[in-house]
């Protein structure tokens, strides 16, 4: 069967999860998160960030012993030996990769639409067929594409910073009108803008000395973009009231128009990059997942294709795109949003564990990277980890919770039909 292409080095790699970390979360979630945080939305991003980290060192230790595409997929397996709960987790990723694609996609649309008059829908169609065969043509091409947009939407983060300069101090930074609720809620909705440094690992095959350079990319991917964040936070509430940002539709852009008037539609083309680039780099590991799934019999076999000439999944790749443009007909990001999340957090309890159960019922397991601060086998950070994405799960709504066990109940299903049709 042909491999994959191992094209990326350290700096693609991190700009890989830069690039989808920095990209339509920021963008489109800070206002939604000011109005629930108040002007002390900085520690929301701040929260969100230790449990990014937390989580990203299982994955830099896991990514180091197993690099694999479907990276998930394959933890769970190795660690508890059950093809089922590693389908099930591939199949959560898809789904909330998908849905995530399509959410993102609209918004995109919207800038779009606001800038130039296209109608919403075909102009997010248009985003996913024209990524979709960028991502056909060769990871190398869609990594040179990333590096300039991560380049571009970095450029738009840098200017709110440096928008904000003049107006640090003007506001008091701890003032939280709804309390630790506030923190917390405005966390999990923002966590959203944290999801891609994951997703790293799902381009470990595709990577020059994959067990060194995906952990090292991992970690510096969560490094700089947290100081990104809780930087623009600071900078946002001081320019405008916490309460404006949280009305707005287009909350960065109408920062820069208040603090330098005609800078507003600068920032929406940015946010434009932005959010293509969170599409593109999304498109890329859906695929890749059902590649690997694919591989490992998990999922049919045609979804292992890999094109001779491009060395690009290219079945998986155009079954992705199928299923993002099918959800199109979901708007809300917000929503959304959340809908990932549960999902994200779920999946990061499950690495967690996995890191876990690997370090204590298997002693001699070893990985280039180990997780710091350990009690004789057991990892530490991997417990708050796995501690913090349960906690967090507690936090969201029961109807949000329900959909994803509908799409669990889904995946069991498609399970067994897979694996009766393999008996017949």
């Amino acid at each position: 069967m042909p491999k994959l292409k191992r094209s990326l080095g350290l700096f693609e790699a991190t700009t890989y999860g830069v690039g989808i970390i920095l990209g339509a979360g920021i963008y489109a979630l800070i206002g939604k998160a000011a109005g629930a945080a108040g002007n002390v939305v900085w520690m929301a991003f701040g929260l969100a960030a230790v449990i990014a980290a937390l989580t990203g060192l299982s994955y830099a230790e896991l990514s180091s012993a197993f690099p694999k595409e479907a990276a998930e997929y394959v933890y769970a397996k190795k660690a508890f030996k059950s093809n089922k709960l590693a389908f099930l987790l591939g199949w959560l990723i898809i789904f909330t990769g998908c849905v995530a694609i399509a959410t993102v996609s609209l918004g995109f649309a919207g800038y779009f639409s606001a800038l130039f008059g296209v109608p919403i829908i075909p102009a997010a169609a248009a985003l996913i067929l024209i990524l979709s065969f960028l991502n056909f043509l060769g990871i190398k091409q869609s990594s040179n594409v990333n590096i300039v947009f991560t380049a571009i939407e970095l450029l738009g983060l840098l200017i709110i910073i440096f928008l904000g300069l003049s107006f640090f101090g003007s506001v008091n930074y701890f003032e939280a009108p709804a309390g630790f609720n506030g923190i917390f809620a405005a966390a999990i909705l923002i966590f959203f803008a944290y999801l891609g440094f994951e997703d790293i690992v799902n381009v470990s095959e595709e990577t020059k000395k994959p067990t060194k350079t995906i952990p090292k990319a991992l970690l510096l991917s969560v490094v700089i973009t947290s100081i990104i964040y809780i930087l623009v936070s600071i900078s946002a509430v001081s320019i405008l009231p916490w309460q404006t940002l949280g009305e707005s539709s287009a909350p960065l852009a109408d920062v820069a128009g208040a603090a330098l008037p005609g800078s507003g539609f600068l920032l929406s083309v940015i946010a434009l990059f932005a959010t293509a680039n969170t599409v593109l780099i999304l498109l890329i590991v859906e695929s890749r997942m059902m590649w690997g799934m694919a591989c490992d019999c998990s999922l049919p076999k045609i979804l292992s294709k890999v094109h001779l000439k491009r060395k690009t999944p290219y079945i998986a790749i155009f079954v992705a795109m199928g299923l993002a443009l099918a959800f199109t007909a979901l708007a809300d990001i917000s929503i959304v949003a959340k809908i990932t999340d549960v999902g994200a957090f779920i999946i990061f309890f499950s690495v967690n564990m996995s890191l876990i159960w690997l370090r204590l019922k298997k002693p001699r397991f070893k990985a280039p990277f180990r997780v710091p601060i350990n009690i004789k086998n057991f990892p530490v950070l991997a417990g708050l980890g796995a501690v913090f994405c349960a906690f967090m799960l507690f936090q969201f709504e029961l109807e949000l919770i329900l959909i994803v066990i509908a799409v669990l109940i889904s995946g069991l299903i498609t399970y067994k039909f897979i694996n009766r049709g393999r008996q017949i």
